[in-house]
């Protein structure tokens, strides 16, 4: 490159230093609601401000099938795409596949416990946090005024209160009204519930940190009989084969009085075309009981770098970028994206823009991670295990304390195999 040309370029802000030469990075970005849009503005602002070019990945809006696509291409060591986007129970199935970002994570302790956790695998780092879930309980607002009734504290509670608002909601001629949904099929949706009823109910979170498994007790086959309980009673009988999606269509439709869901819900719930409009209130999922805890269990997503990427310095920094905190700062602004730096709950930009933000801190801070890290490559089977246990019991095809002591011997076969 001559002089004259890398005089230009620098000018032009094109280049980082003389001698340098753009490259382009692929990134896997999600394409759900707003999160293809604000991936591509930060990936945008990276290029401009170092002259190399990012290109946006598609892949498959499906979790299952997002993640079947990233073994395939990792497993045969392409270079297909520089940055993944990843679930937080990914790092423990893939780390071995991703760079090991412990000289430039000198933050991560600035971040959500929970998710700086998931991040390292090993002792390394193999990804950054980049925004946060967690599930949250979603209720209306006005007919907790109508029965005077106060958002409630425990499962007890919102069971209670369900059924009486259901009543009231029947007998005004809404025979399509129902207490509470959530997510109840066969799926992750359903390990991410039901590790909520009973982590809440102090019943562990499966397998422990030391990979332990603690599933059979008395205090999680008591949630499960809770939640067995709602179907068909201030639940639908529907609610077995219900996603994210189903259960807020009932829910925003006014057809439910509470729902279990995900942060991505408020702003549809808040939309012009809702139902629902101004009516919805947000608070931590409910308690097993007085000695138990809150519990939302930890969603979100990581940015990796592929250990086959040919620019990994150049992949490595533009991970940095997006998971830095002027660029959460941004999406949490403009995405309404749960940052996973602390500090910007504090933020009065955030809490102006996203006024729910601000008051999920405590939410994430204490959310609770499925044992992703301690299983592995084996948490598919782990969780496969456990949501169909789950399933057996809520459509009552087995008794709680019976289906775990079954999902005990599984799952302890599992890790005879080895966790990892």
């Amino acid at each position: 490159m001559s002089r004259m040309f890398a005089t230009l370029a620098a000018a032009a802000g094109l280049l980082v230093s003389t001698g340098a030469s753009a490259v382009e990075i692929s990134l896997s970005c999600s394409a759900l609601g707003k999160e293809y849009e604000v991936c591509k503005q930060g990936a945008d602002a990276w290029a401009k401000k170092t002259g190399n070019t990012v290109k946006i990945v598609s892949t498959p809006n499906s979790a299952t099938e997002r993640l079947a696509l990233y073994q395939q291409l990792l497993a045969a060591g392409a270079g297909d795409i520089d940055v993944f986007q990843i679930d937080v129970v990914w790092p423990g199935i893939l780390g071995e596949h991703f760079k090991d970002l412990t000289a430039q994570a000198k933050g991560l302790d600035q971040h959500i416990p929970a998710m700086s956790d998931v991040a390292r695998v090993g002792g390394k780092v193999v990804a950054m946090p980049w925004f946060a879930d967690a599930g949250l309980l979603y209720y209306r607002k006005d007919l907790l005024e109508k029965y005077n009734r106060p958002v409630p504290k425990t499962w007890a509670e919102l069971t209670e209160t369900a059924r009486i608002i259901q009543e009231g909601e029947r007998k005004a001629g809404k025979n399509d009204f129902w207490g509470y949904v959530w997510q109840g099929r066969a799926y992750e949706g359903l390990t991410t519930n039901a590790l909520e009823w009973i982590a809440s109910n102090n019943g562990g979170t499966i397998v422990n940190d030391t990979g332990e498994v603690t599933i059979e007790n008395p205090n999680a086959a008591e949630a499960l009989k809770t939640a067995a309980g709602w179907v068909g009673t201030v639940t639908p009988e529907g609610v077995l084969n219900y996603t994210e999606e189903e259960s807020r269509g009932v829910f925003q439709a006014g057809n439910a009085a509470f729902m279990r869901n995900w942060p991505y819900a408020w702003a549809l719930a808040q939309g012009a075309d809702s139902a629902i409009k101004d009516k919805v209130g947000i608070a931590p999922l409910p308690m097993g009981g007085a000695d138990g805890r809150h519990a939302g269990t930890l969603g979100g997503q990581l940015l990796a770098v592929s250990k086959y990427s040919k620019n990994a310095d150049a992949a490595t920094d533009l991970a940095m970028y997006l998971t830095g905190q002027e660029e959460q700062k941004r999406r949490a602004i403009e995405g309404s994206f749960n940052p996973t730096i602390l500090s910007l709950y504090e933020d009065a930009e955030i809490t102006k823009a996203s006024p729910f933000i601000g008051s999920l801190r405590d939410v994430f801070a204490n959310a609770v991670p499925r044992p992703s890290g301690v299983t592995g490559e084996n948490y598919n089977k782990v969780s496969t295990e456990f949501f169909n246990t789950v399933h057996q019991v809520l459509s009552k095809r087995a008794e709680p304390a019976q289906a775990l002591t079954r999902l005990d011997r599984d799952l302890k076969r599992i890790k005879r195999d080895g966790w990892k």
